[in-house]
């Protein structure tokens, strides 16, 4: 069976898949860079380890994966630790599951039980809505329900929506300051 990166949507105009969340990733990465330069937060993108073993002309050739990766981002904002990670859905109703892997579940635990602070930034990218889904929030979700997605009404309900801006694009630490005493 051939797998396409594209879909069809309703209006039978093509959705490319490739890049999925890039512009999400782009548009936090932007608003750390604006947090940093304005000494607001310390926040980082990770990187993803790798173990190189093969390199051929200044370039890499083979890889593979050391470990599981945990979340995609990590720093310290107002002399508190944060960890997150930044989902996407093409989804106008709900959030799949299956795009959280239980070792960032597990992660986000763990940064909890240490005292820091855990959240998914999850956009609904043809609504153009953004969210802050507190870890704790998803775990009760996890627990309470059986079902493979969450939906758009539980983020409306549980979740902390986060308006887009000029500089930075996405303030979500605005919104995370706000509702500090919820994570």
């Amino acid at each position: 069976m051939i797998k396409f990166n594209f879909d069809v949507n309703d209006n039978n105009e093509i959705i490319n898949y490739k890049n999925r969340g890039m512009t999400l990733e782009k548009e936090i990465n932007d608003s750390n860079d604006y947090y940093l330069e304005n000494s607001i937060a310390l926040i980082y993108k990770k990187a993803t380890p790798i173990n190189i073993v093969k390199c051929q002309n200044n370039k890499i050739i083979e890889a593979y994966f050391e470990s599981k990766s945990t979340t995609d981002y990590n720093g310290l904002y107002k002399g508190k630790y944060l960890d997150f990670e930044a989902k996407s859905t093409n989804s106008k109703t709900s959030f799949p599951l299956k795009n959280i892997k239980d070792n960032q579940v597990l992660h986000a635990k763990r940064v909890i039980l240490h005292g820091g602070i855990s959240f998914f930034i999850i956009e609904f990218a043809l609504l153009n809505k953004y969210f802050i889904l507190p870890s704790k929030s998803l775990f009760e979700f996890i627990k309470n329900n059986s079902t493979s997605s969450i939906p758009l009404s539980y983020f409306l309900k549980n979740a902390y929506e986060i308006k887009r801006g000029f500089m930075p694009p996405l303030d979500y630490l605005n919104v995370l300051k706000l509702h500090l005493d919820n994570f």
